[in-house]
């Protein structure tokens, strides 16, 4: 990991994209319940989810005021531009249907870190998302590189 800042100061995240049947927006604390609806009950396909496949999450049983503490970790990380957060919500609707997340990369040469899940009864919108956040960061993100990893199909 560089000393360089994950991006520049004043950096403004660009509108966060609309797809078919879903939209993102910032991840707040006002998400909690549906947060921890969404992840708690795909736990098992998020672990298959590129990206996640070898990451140790939950690692102790989560209560919905740990969910919370979590969630304002992503919303203090975005205030202070260390990292994005954002919720997959239906459209229409607004049901919590996944997450995307994109931090600093560990790796050296690798801009961002960027994973998202999507929930196990909405997983034919995994492709799709993939698709939307790829084009996404590749015209108006800040970053040479990711590891954003691929999706079967998409």
């Amino acid at each position: 990991m560089s000393d360089r800042p994950f991006v520049e100061p004043g950096f403004v995240p660009p509108a966060p994209p609309r797809g078919n049947g879903y939209r993102l927006t910032q991840l707040l604390v006002e998400h909690n319940e549906a947060d921890l609806a969404a992840w708690s009950s795909s736990v098992e396909h998020i672990h298959a989810t590129p990206g996640f496949e070898q990451r140790p999450w939950p690692d102790e049983p989560m209560t919905l005021e740990r969910n919370r503490d979590d969630l304002q970790a992503h919303v203090d990380d975005f205030a202070a531009r260390r990292g994005f957060t954002y919720t997959v919500l239906s459209d229409p609707g607004g049901d919590v249907v996944g997450c995307l997340y994109i931090y600093s990369s560990p790796q050296p040469g690798v801009d961002a870190h960027v994973r998202s899940w999507v929930r196990a009864d909405r997983s034919q919108l995994d492709g799709r998302l993939y698709r939307t956040v790829r084009d996404w960061l590749d015209t108006e993100w800040p970053f040479s590189s990711d590891d954003y990893a691929p999706r079967p199909g998409a």
